[in-house]
């Protein structure tokens, strides 16, 4: 790699990098990131001066071997990776894209598991002890996680989920000992920093992504086992700019269920689509006069709009347990006509 990029730090090659992509492309990065992360990736690009297109070339090239890197990484894990690499750009070249893909990445361990067959890991897991269970399925990907978790026994279902939603920071030493009793080779690939995984949010995407059957079934044991979990579990489960995922027979329902000073209020800073999909749902009269009370609604607190956005999911939530509405949440969720 050149000389010209070897003194900046990742933030500062990201500016450049999204400088270069020009702003159509780099907005729509923008979306992707956290406020913070773009808080801070503005300030760098404001502080840019004049950067020469030498440089822009070097980021680029820089960039691309990464993806490529990357790429590799989830199609052959780090040695397949390394071994192309080194074919393609030299060993020394190679070494350098891995190590930072690891430690600026934070490539997760268990990465052999998360990318096998659900069924074919569940023969291999179901009988390890819940603690353990709930490591592995904390570091899955969420839609494998939950056939994983589907596919356990009530009771173990339950005790998993309680263990994934009290898990904070787990030691690599921990990590490791579990690696090496279900994948030696997945050893070299644990991180040196703590990890986390786990925790409520984890639990929450989780469950919304089982049958209903299989939530209903966990909830009920964790109110029996924990009720203050299961609850606070239950409130996390649907955010209110998950409407765009009922269909427009379902919504029609729940909004004549809220009242028009609390949809407004809900409505406020919410995306385009989110709020384009309610007035959709509304007559011309009421869409109209809601536009109206949000637009003179004038500046409101977070805390009085995050409440009346739960107004409206508490409402989807009953509609849905007395079986007058359905969302869908995947496999053994279809709907017959």
């Amino acid at each position: 790699m050149g000389t010209l990029i070897e003194n900046l730090n990742g933030k500062q090659k990201s500016a450049i990098l999204l400088i270069t992509l020009g702003p159509e492309i780099s907005s729509n990065v923008m979306k992707s990131l956290k406020e913070e992360e773009i808080e801070k990736l503005t300030m760098e690009i404001a502080n840019q001066r004049k950067v020469s297109q030498e440089l822009k070339d070097e980021i680029i090239s820089d960039f691309y071997d990464l993806c490529l890197a990357r790429d590799y990484m989830s199609t052959g894990g780090i040695d397949y990776a390394r071994e192309i690499l080194e074919k393609a750009l030299g060993a020394e070249r190679a070494v350098n894209i891995i190590n930072r893909l690891t430690s600026s990445l934070q490539i997760r361990p268990f990465d052999c598991i998360r990318t096998a067959d659900p069924s074919q890991l569940l023969n291999f897991i179901q009988n390890e002890h819940p603690q353990t269970l709930a490591l592995i399925v904390a570091y899955m990907p969420p839609d494998k996680a939950s056939m994983i978790l589907s596919s356990l026994s009530p009771e173990i279902q339950s005790d998993v989920v309680k263990r994934i939603a009290t898990m904070d920071r787990t030691s690599p030493d921990v990590i490791r000992d579990v690696e090496r009793i279900l994948e030696r080779k997945l050893a070299s690939m644990a991180t040196q920093d703590f990890t986390t995984a786990g925790g409520l949010e984890s639990v929450v995407e989780l469950i919304n992504r089982v049958d209903r059957t299989t939530e209903r079934t966990i909830l009920e044991n964790l109110e029996v086992q924990d009720p203050e979990l299961a609850e606070e579990i239950k409130k996390r489960m649907f955010v209110f700019e998950d409407i765009v995922m009922l269909d427009d027979r379902s919504l029609q329902m729940v909004l004549r269920e809220v009242e028009t000073k609390d949809l407004g209020l809900a409505l406020k800073g919410v995306s385009e689509e989110v709020s384009n999909k309610v007035f959709k749902n509304m007559s011309k009269r009421a869409s109209e006069m809601l536009r109206e009370e949000i637009e003179f609604m004038g500046p409101v607190r977070i805390r009085d709009v995050e409440e009346s956005q739960q107004k409206v999911v508490n409402v989807i939530r009953r509609l849905e347990d007395s079986g007058e509405i359905v969302i869908s949440r995947g496999k053994g969720d279809e709907v017959i006509a």
